[in-house]
């Protein structure tokens, strides 16, 4: 008689060791970009979400950064929610300290890997005031790359679900007329689940492309024309070109009688 299989433990965030890391994440984006902005269509939305619901976010993986980025968006639209994130096993494995942090384990490529995932998932979204963060591309894909197919995982976990919120977040991370990038972000219009409850899992894959495609179009165009009107300003980060040439025009500021700017362009300041 075959044993029923029991749910991988939900992590047990810790408040101070996640304080400490957004502390540490703020600091460091700071340092490494020349702003983050949020596309403004879309926060009032994601941000009206009842709390009493279940939250997935969904993302494009442009990069190295995506999960500070997903923390920060977290922190900036769901302040009240529990950050909750799959990451590779074997990686877990080797920092067991992300588990403080919300993460959970993901083996990917094998079936009793899949149903943790699925059971694990289930397990968080049935907790209060909890969110659910995921990258279905499943691999480092450029922002403007719309090949790579959304991994099963997701549409299997909506398709499981009567009630909740899923939600697209797009990111990018251009270099516009600055020394430093900008981060870049759109979230997209929720997904009610209870409004498609009837949908197979291969009908909620197609919704879930459409959905997330359509929101990065939404904010590549932003980008492309460099339209900080349509941008929220949530994060100011570094200014200037280095600390030698800065030095040179502050200088020549003083002695002509004109105001330093440190920012080479007049965007996102």
């Amino acid at each position: 008689m075959s044993e029923t299989p029991t749910n991988p433990p939900v992590p047990e965030i810790s408040r101070f060791l996640l304080r400490g890391f957004r502390r540490y994440s703020r600091r460091m984006i700071r340092k490494q970009f020349h702003a983050v902005a949020m596309l403004r269509e879309g926060l009032a939305a994601a941000r009206g979400i009842a709390p009493d619901q279940p939250l997935i976010v969904y993302g494009n993986h442009p990069g190295w950064w995506d999960p500070l980025a997903a923390h920060l968006v977290c922190e900036t639209c769901f302040p009240d929610r529990d950050f909750f994130a799959p990451i590779d096993a074997a990686a877990l494995q080797r920092y067991r300290i992300l588990a403080r942090l919300g993460f959970y384990p993901l083996e990917m490529g094998t079936a009793t890997g899949a149903a943790n995932f699925l059971r694990c998932s289930r397990a968080i979204l049935d907790r209060p005031a909890a969110s659910l963060w995921l990258t279905p591309e499943g691999r480092f894909c450029d922002p403007r790359d719309r090949s790579a197919e959304l991994m099963p995982g997701l549409a299997h976990l909506c398709s499981r679900f009567e009630r909740g919120a899923i939600v697209p977040l797009a990111i990018e991370y251009p270099f516009w007329e600055e020394r430093l990038p900008e981060m870049l972000m759109a979230l997209g219009d929720p997904i009610d689940v209870a409004a498609h409850r009837e949908m197979s899992k291969s009908d909620w894959r197609a919704l879930l492309t459409q959905r997330l495609r359509g929101t990065q179009d939404q904010l590549a165009r932003v980008a492309i024309d460099r339209d900080t009107e349509a941008l929220e300003i949530v994060l100011r980060g570094g200014r200037g070109s280095g600390a030698g040439y800065d030095l040179a025009r502050r200088v020549r500021s003083l002695f002509s009688g004109t105001r330093y700017q440190a920012s080479h362009g007049g965007k996102l300041q």
